[in-house]
């Protein structure tokens, strides 16, 4: 049998009330996403893109349709399996890099392996070393956020993301906060990741570089995806 896809959606839909108003975020998304893509979901601001990925990472749910995870309908998933889901199998980047203030470098990478009860202290320190070391933040490790640039925190989040050697990050505006420069290396640095380690990116964007950078160009406006490109096909 062929293997499962580790993200399908299928005829999702996802409405709000905004005071009075329905909002229509999504009206009808069907997406596959299989193991090892790096795909960028491209539109303007209040296209729906960003609500693709809370739906991916189970952090919103659909008002219809369905969101299916290596094979398992989530309506059907207990709320331990999703919690697990969300530990292990996937991580976030997000254009704010929310990281804790009062932890430095380190600790802000370790966190994640801490709430995965992970309790072997040296299988923890290798991890974490090994991801400072690809992201070039070895002589920051005691510094908190707040001493880091905006590149730097950056930095930090995508190897928080990185530390439980995840099967999909999902990246929501990750260069929105940075300068091109900037950007470009660290797309550069989720490229290697992905053809190395096989970890699946998907990006929310209105940014150029990011749609460059992909592999596969999902584009969705006013909630329906209006086209599907693999580079290359």
């Amino acid at each position: 049998m062929p293997e499962a896809h580790v993200i399908e959606l299928s005829d999702v839909r996802k409405e709000y009330l905004l005071g009075q108003t329905r909002v229509e975020a999504l009206r009808g998304v069907s997406l596959t996403v299989d193991k090892g893509e790096f795909i960028a979901i491209a539109g303007p601001s209040g296209s729906g893109k960003s609500t693709i990925l809370n739906m991916i990472g189970c952090i919103d749910t659909p008002t219809g349709g369905r969101v299916i995870i290596n094979g398992r309908d989530i309506r059907g998933m207990s709320d331990k399996a999703l919690t697990r889901y969300r530990r292990v199998t996937v991580s976030f980047i997000f254009q704010s890099f929310n990281l804790i203030p009062v932890l430095d470098v380190y600790e802000n990478i370790e966190l994640p392996l801490l709430l995965q009860k992970i309790s072997d202290v040296k299988e923890r320190r290798q991890r974490v070393m090994h991801f400072i070391e690809e992201t070039g933040l070895a002589d920051r490790l005691k510094n908190k956020p707040g001493e880091l640039s905006g590149g730097q925190r950056q930095r930090v989040a995508i190897a928080r993301a990185l530390v439980t050697k995840p099967v999909l990050v999902l990246a929501d505006e990750p260069t929105a906060n940075l300068d091109s420069a900037t950007g470009g290396r660290i797309l550069d640095l989720m490229s290697e990741i992905n053809a190395r380690e096989g970890t699946t990116f998907v990006f929310s964007t209105h940014d150029q570089k990011i749609m460059e950078h992909a592999r596969r160009l999902v584009r969705i406006h006013d909630g329906l995806i209006s086209g599907d490109e693999v580079k290359g096909a």
